[in-house]
């Protein structure tokens, strides 16, 4: 059975993960910042779901065929890639316009609906492969010799738990400077810069090797 030193532990392993600069993180402040703190929270569910979908199949076995088959893992890669890199491109599209009125209500109307929002999040997670490979490195050294389903279910709640916390954090923060970052000047700034950002994140998941 897995001891509160584990469970405590595993936390703050995951926290280090969650807090590490990364593609998650580029979502979260970017819905946090287009369509306010709710939105970023959703996000970050998101990423809570993938994040629950990884230390699942870690478990399970499901995640060890990224490290097993160069395959799986350049398809779950390229379909990740692709996905940040649209992203980035979208962002930067956004900045070239400049916060023109046109811009600004098509954004508004995407907004609108929580679940580009949380889809947002759930996709930038499930289909970045070095989740799964993060969970079969970490989760074994958690998970008791002889541990049971419960004790998989607990550590990967935690894991949820943790990332929601985390990226709560983030989105209230960024929501809470909201109004001097949609001001048109920053937020083209912002745009440009989360943009370039996601696209060099897909560029290096793409160079990234099995």
């Amino acid at each position: 059975m897995t001891t509160t030193g584990q469970v405590a532990a595993f936390a703050g392993v995951i926290a280090l993960a969650a807090a590490s600069p990364g593609p998650d993180f580029a979502v979260v402040v970017r819905r946090s910042m287009v369509a306010g703190r709710r939105h970023g929270v959703v996000a970050g569910l998101g990423v809570a779901t993938g994040v629950f979908v990884w230390s699942v199949a870690a478990a399970l076995g499901v995640a060890a065929l990224l490290e097993a088959s160069a395959v799986a893992f350049t398809v779950v890669k390229l379909a990740g890639a692709a996905y940040l890199l649209w992203l980035g491109v979208t962002a930067l599209l956004a900045a070239r316009r400049g916060g023109a009125a046109p811009a600004v209500s098509a954004d508004r109307v995407a907004a609108a609906h929580l679940r580009v929002s949380y889809r947002g999040g759930l996709l930038c997670n499930v289909l970045n492969p070095k989740c799964g490979v993060f969970f079969m490195a970490v989760l074994p050294q958690f998970v008791p010799v002889d541990g049971r389903p419960d004790d998989v279910l607990l550590l990967s709640t935690v894991a949820v738990v943790v990332t929601v916390a985390w990226f709560t954090v983030v989105a209230t923060l960024v929501a809470a400077l909201r109004r001097g970052l949609s001001r048109p000047r920053v937020r083209r700034a912002l745009d440009a810069a989360t943009g370039t950002v996601m696209v060099a994140l897909g560029l290096r998941l793409a160079a990234t090797s099995a």
